[in-house]
């Protein structure tokens, strides 16, 4: 079911009780990221300009806050209509499967692979704030504002990765659905770095990007077969 130009697609699997929740929640999700994507550097920025140049900046900053209250308030509703969704879904179950020890493994090895995407992205965080100094992103508003928003999006899918490992160690196959979907996100990163180093002849964008889209390929994989043996449907 198509919801409109530039929409994403629902799955047709889904009952009509799954898929209204899906498009609620998709609602939520573009206030959510519209609340972060002006709310934070706004916020930070103002701050920063407030502090160093002119008290206008806290004036910047208390609107950024409003926009971040705002996109926070969509977030936490936006997770409870999720908790909804898994309570009608299948896969947010503990697996029938469970008992048995290749289902076990599975959900195992899923948490592990959700983990390192976890460290990864918490130190791509690190690695942001640090090189945020040779950027000069600390010697002016806008650089800081836009710092802090691009380490704010590794921070968020580090943490989301983090919460799926409970999850995952009850064999519930909804955690690896979810790195799934993560490590999807980082793929098309490595894709399109890959693409623009081969369009520009740059070696370090050739090895990073393909490094980290096979890495991506890999981990989806796995994933992809842990949720089918946590389901019961591989031995």
């Amino acid at each position: 079911m198509s919801l409109g130009e530039g929409e994403m697609r629902i799955d047709p699997t889904l009952d009509a009780g799954q898929r209204e929740l899906v498009i609620e929640i998709q609602k939520k999700s573009k206030t959510f990221a519209i609340g972060l994507v002006l709310g934070v550097p706004l916020t930070f920025g103002g701050l920063h300009h407030g502090i160093t140049e002119k008290p206008a900046g806290f004036a910047a900053a208390a609107i950024g806050l409003v926009l971040a209250a705002v996109g926070a308030v969509a977030m936490v509703r936006m997770r409870a209509l999720r908790e909804r969704l898994r309570g009608i879904t299948p896969d947010a179950w503990r697996s029938p499967a469970a008992h048995l020890p290749g289902a076990r493994r599975a959900a195992t090895l899923a948490a592990y692979v959700n983990g390192v995407l976890a460290l990864l992205n918490l130190g791509a965080v690190g690695w942001l704030l640090v090189k945020g100094a040779g950027w000069g992103a600390y010697g002016n508003s806008f650089g800081f504002g836009a710092l802090m928003l691009g380490a704010a999006i590794p921070l968020g899918m580090g943490l989301a990765a983090a919460s799926t490992i409970p999850q995952l160690l009850r064999v519930v196959p909804a955690g690896a659905k979810v790195g799934r979907s993560l490590y999807s996100v980082l793929m098309v990163l490595g894709a399109t770095m890959l693409i623009n180093g081969v369009k520009g002849a740059d070696p370090t964008a050739l090895v990073v990007g393909g490094a980290v889209t096979a890495v991506c390929l890999g981990a989806m994989t796995l994933l992809g077969r842990a949720v089918k043996r946590m389901r019961g449907e591989q031995s």
